[in-house]
């Protein structure tokens, strides 16, 4: 036979397209439409139905830039139509290639009943199964006029992305408002055609597999009368039945579907417009759930679940019957799919003790599993933290966005910095978006890393980011590639059972140990400074509230502040969302996040502030209130009076300064660079030789695309050293030497105060910066006189460790890494750390002169993208750092946590005792509250911060009747009944639960 493929793929790719769909439906009437823009912000469903409607048109401009429009749509079913399947066809002016980052809409009826979404890819709404004819029909439609900010030249500056700066020009026009018959025939013939010639394009060009698919392709046309598609679609799909039938080979893998819309709760749009597109996308769900027996949709983060019930009662109520009925999934058991390498360890417990409670109150369950697809790199301190919780298995795709390396596995067991390991599956179609196209199935079938002792992966499937979600095509899709020769077996099931069968088959899993590093979204770490920093304060800051509120409750039987509490930890939480506090949303959310971590400051300082000055009642003794908890020093909220400590001196009579206490000297040149710095204890010099610490470096920072995710490895090859001086002063202040350095560069101006006090290690630099750049990176360099073979950069309740060399792919990929608090580098017996208060990103280089090696370690302290905000962290900053010169991991722990945690001086007439004190080696409590169930039990966390084991104590100040291990969100454990003694493995965390 003579080879027909190309004529047979391109007949069915154009009657497809061009007769096909188009006939899916066919009589068609317009409706009567009527319009109202609102002037502001949105309004409820039952404001909205009330509205003065005035007369409107299709083809009329409508929606200016994050405005709301208001429709509404009357007509008539006509009589002739009775007995057949009516829908309402309605395009706002879509582009089927934006699903998500444009104009939606969600439906009513007249009574307020939620009906479904309206996007690119879903333009129609049910009015009849069985129509009755002569029928009157009325539909609201509560349209949002959102702009298109990532267009087809994506990562262009645009002025959009805040309603304070958009244009008021109206965005979109219809094209169709009308009632049309829905032809079912129509409707599968067009999904088996596709399914077919989808899968015969994934499958060996000669093979009869393929032959035999395009012969019924082409048999299945020729049945066809263009003419008369409603008529002869049945005879068309007659001729499919048998290619259709045929079933999957016995060896073929198994894609464990979950219908998915993955909604981010900020990104191009702000969280006003996400708790409409949680709605939006809802209301579809449970409306697929409806007609789809088989459907089920699975759904992240308790905020989302939150906003429903809150903002649209009337979409949460359908939510909460599918959710009873098993249809309609809570999934990932934390409060928003959250950024895992920024937050520190509290909120990352918090994350998942708010998202389980919630479920749990609301719905009456737990989840089984962390659900985590698009979060920018994976904390190697999260296996403990998943294990400790309750949690049995870890599901993410974003490791398959690697620029550099593939990762070895789909389906491994991660092992964290204790050696806590969780199972944990990539979906191996490298997409949380699947379509559950031929392309995506095959792709999963050839790719899966396990094949040889393993047999299936999950399809998270729907159209996402901005939501939308599952369509009705898609579940078609699902149908037929259940059991299909040639295919994957394509089934829905719960993520739960997906990861109970792949456990019981895969009985010997690979490991992989520590953190999953995405290769891409470096300059995540760095952009939205000003964001940054708030959350970071606001996370002490809650953490510090709540243990002067607990001591005060306990010591003097004040009130617990709960509620506010966790109002304030909501907001912490919401803003860890990996599109907010990694710095990569729209200038509209950065502004509001601001102002909102601001308050969350202020009033978690109000707590702490009142509760202060409860516990130290009147009196003019100066006491020192001090968070901080660093086995060795005063113990967790103890007060103390003022210590005396060694003098500083400040020696101005050279062309250097010097800067002198008991433990270092250091030594800062005309320059304002740090030329010197001793440990005067062993005469050690931590800075290299001729070359100078305190360097401010900017660099061209232009990525090829993702402008506010992304560092580009050739940035470095463009640099300019800051070494000019505007001017440069010294003073002693209050015991303290200062040195003042003021420079200017390019647009922007910077201040720099040098402080050394008595008997501390750690040089402090505060720098106060007017930032004014576009597309720069600014750096802070350190060349140290140190030939380190790894970096030890702090993340949750511990310490990462990773090399300094690039000796594989793996690790030259690594050339912008994460920190909390501090990053240390150190030989055996000697080391300098870096500690911060704000920032997260860091880069090591490694340089031998003759025999002599450099490790040079440069914080990363501003970026200045253009998109999404054109102005990213244009304005003042102020970033505390500190060099810790002669440290360890004790010392930089300590160095890290008083920084960010610093004592407050308060004047009151008596002594406050801790509640807690402990004794061991690297033993840190991390936070002391009061339990959540409302109890009065205090909940003690303490973690093992020198990657040691140790065995120390637990001393409790208070009357109490017993102390017993919990789950990280409190839950009891068996057996957990504790003594005094603690026993720590390397970086493990305990909670501890004291019962009074």
């Amino acid at each position: 036979m003579h080879d027909d493929t190309s004529l047979t793929v391109g007949r069915v790719k154009r009657v497809l397209e061009e007769r096909i769909r188009p006939a899916i439906h066919s009589a068609a009437v317009p409706l009567t439409v009527e319009a109202h823009e609102l002037p502001g912000e949105p309004v409820s469903a039952a404001e909205g139905l009330s509205l003065e409607y005035t007369p409107a048109r299709v083809g009329e401009a409508w929606g200016p830039a994050w405005g709301t429009t208001w429709f509404r749509l009357s007509g008539r079913v006509p009589a002739e139509w009775a007995g057949r399947r009516v829908e309402a066809l309605i395009d706002l002016g879509f582009d089927v290639n934006m699903t998500g980052f444009q104009c939606e809409a969600l439906a009513y009826r007249h009574d307020g009943t939620p009906v479904k979404s309206l996007n690119p890819r879903n333009q129609w709404l049910p009015i009849a199964e069985i129509a009755a004819g002569d029928e009157p029909v009325e539909l609201y439609l509560e349209a949002a006029s959102n702009p298109v900010l990532l267009d087809y030249h994506p990562f262009l500056p645009t002025r959009e992305g805040d309603i304070l700066t958009a244009s008021k020009e109206r965005l979109y026009r219809a094209r169709r408002m009308d009632l049309a018959v829905f032809e079912p025939e129509v409707f599968e013939l067009a999904l088996d055609l596709e399914v077919l010639f989808e899968l015969q394009a994934e499958l060996a060009p000669t093979s009869p597999r393929r032959m035999r698919i395009l012969q019924a392709l082409d048999d299945a046309l020729d049945e066809l009368d263009l003419q008369r598609i409603v008529e002869t679609a049945p005879d068309a799909r007659a001729r499919l039945v048998e290619v259709l039938e045929a079933p999957a080979d016995a060896s073929a893998h198994r894609i464990s579907a979950i219908g998915h819309a993955h909604i981010d709760s900020a990104w191009l749009w702000p969280v006003r417009e996400t708790i409409r597109k949680v709605a939006r996308t809802s209301s579809s769900m449970t409306a697929l759930l409806e007609e789809q027996p088989e459907f089920q949709y699975g759904m992240s983060s308790a905020q989302q679940y939150a906003w429903l019930k809150e903002h649209r009662p009337e979409v949460f109520a359908r939510v909460t019957s599918a959710i009873a009925e098993g249809r309609f999934l809570p999934l990932g058991g934390m409060w928003v799919e959250s950024d895992t390498v920024m937050p520190t360890g509290e909120s990352l417990v918090r994350q998942f003790s708010y998202g389980q409670r919630f479920f749990e109150r609301e719905f009456g369950i737990r989840s089984k599993g962390v659900w985590l697809p698009d979060s920018f790199g994976y904390s190697p301190a999260l296996p403990q933290l998943m294990r400790r919780a309750g949690f049995e298995w870890f599901f993410t795709q974003k490791i398959s966005w690697n620029q550099q390396n593939v990762f070895p596995h789909h389906t491994f067991l991660w092992e964290g910095i204790d050696g806590s390991q969780m199972f944990t599956h990539f979906p191996p179609m490298d997409t949380y978006n699947s379509q559950l196209s031929g392309m995506e199935v095959a792709k999963a079938a050839r790719q899966f890393k396990e094949n040889r002792v393993a047999t299936r992966s999950i399809a998270p499937v729907g159209w996402g980011d901005g939501g939308g979600g599952t369509t009705r095509e898609m579940v078609g899709r699902a149908q037929r590639m259940n059991d299909l020769e040639g295919s994957a077996r394509v089934e829905w099931e719960h993520p739960d059972a997906f990861f109970e069968a792949a456990r019981a088959e895969l009985t010997h899993p690979a490991v992989w140990v520590g953190e999953l590093y995405l290769e891409l979204h470096r300059g995540t770490l760095t952009s939205q400074h000003g964001t940054k920093s708030r959350h970071r304060w606001a996370e002490h800051a809650l953490i510090e509230a709540e243990l002067w509120a607990t001591t005060d409750a306990v010591r003097s039987g004040a009130a617990y502040p709960q509620g506010e509490l966790d109002e304030l930890w909501q907001q912490v939480l919401l803003h860890e969302f990996h599109d907010i506090l990694p710095g990569t949303s729209i200038a509209w959310v950065h502004r509001e996040a601001v102002a909102v971590l601001d308050d969350v400051i202020v009033r978690a300082k109000a707590i702490s502030d009142a509760a202060r000055r409860s516990l130290a009642g009147e009196g003019d003794r100066a006491l020192v209130f001090s968070p901080a908890s660093v086995a060795g020093p005063a113990p967790l909220g103890a007060t103390t009076a003022a210590a005396s400590a060694d003098s500083v001196t400040l020696d101005a009579s050279g062309s250097d300064l010097v800067l002198e206490n008991s433990l270092v000297r250091v030594t800062i040149s005309a320059e304002g660079l740090i030329v010197s710095a001793v440990d005067r204890a062993t005469g050690r010099e931590a800075v290299a030789a001729g070359s100078a610490a305190n360097l401010l470096q900017l660099h061209q920072d232009f990525p090829n695309m993702w402008d506010a995710w992304d560092i580009d490895r050739y940035y470095r090859n463009r640099v300019t050293d800051l070494r000019s001086v505007v001017g440069i002063s010294s003073r002693l202040v209050d015991g303290v030497a200062e040195v003042v350095i003021e420079r200017a560069f390019s647009e922007s101006t910077l201040t720099q105060t040098l402080s050394l006090a008595p008997g501390e290690r750690t040089l402090r630099i505060v720098n106060d910066i007017d930032w004014r750049e576009t597309e720069k990176l600014l750096k802070l360099a350190f060349p140290l006189d140190l030939q380190a073979a790894h970096t030890e950069a702090e993340t949750q309740f511990g310490f990462q460790s990773r090399v300094t060399h690039t000796n594989t792919s793996w690790e030259a990929a690594k050339f912008e890494t994460s920190m909390h608090r501090f990053v240390l580098v150190r030989e055996a017996d000697f080391g300098v750390a870096l500690v911060n208060d704000s920032i997260y990103g860091y880069d090591t280089t490694r340089d031998v002169d003759g025999d002599a090696v450099t490790t040079t370690v440069r914080l990363s302290l501003l970026r200045a993208p253009r998109f999404p905000d054109p102005d990213t962290d244009h304005g003042r900053h102020v970033i505390t750092t500190g060099m810790v010169i002669g440290a360890g991991p004790a010392e930089a722990t300590r160095a890290g946590i008083e920084l960010n945690a610093p004592a407050t001086v308060l004047h009151g007439g008596r002594d406050v005792a801790p509640l807690v004190s402990v004794e061991g080696d690297g033993i840190v409590v991390s936070g002391v509250k009061l339990a959540d169930d409302g109890t009065g039990d205090v909940v003690v966390r303490v973690y093992e911060s020198l990657g040691r084991r140790v065995t120390g104590s637990l001393a409790v100040n208070f009357a109490h009747r017993e102390v017993r291990e919990v789950t990280l969100i409190e839950d009891p454990l068996d057996d957990a009944r504790l003594g005094g003694e603690l026993k720590l493995r390397p970086f493990e965390v305990r909670t501890l639960r004291i019962a009074r």
